[in-house]
């Protein structure tokens, strides 16, 4: 794993950061003393199926629309430039 120290990070971070979005992890040091470690972020893939899977399994909540209706209708404001 390379090293990298504070003052070189703080001075010129893109190299560091384009070598850990490389998938490289970094150590950063202090005095020559690890302090920290930068690493990659791991992502995670959901298929398209999945989703669909979720949504699909999820009930209906039958009094949503009115729900939603009634929230709206207290959010709206009169027009003030209207006789």
């Amino acid at each position: 794993m390379r090293s990298i120290s504070i003052a070189e990070l703080r001075q010129n971070p893109a190299p560091a950061l384009d070598t850990v979005a490389r998938g490289q992890a970094l150590t950063v040091t202090r005095y020559r003393r690890p302090v920290a470690r930068i690493v990659p972020v791991t992502r995670q893939h959901v298929r398209g199926t999945d989703v669909m899977q979720a949504l699909a399994s999820t009930p209906v909540d039958d009094q949503w629309a009115l729900q939603l209706e009634a929230e709206r209708s207290m959010d709206r404001a009169a027009d003030p430039w209207k006789h």
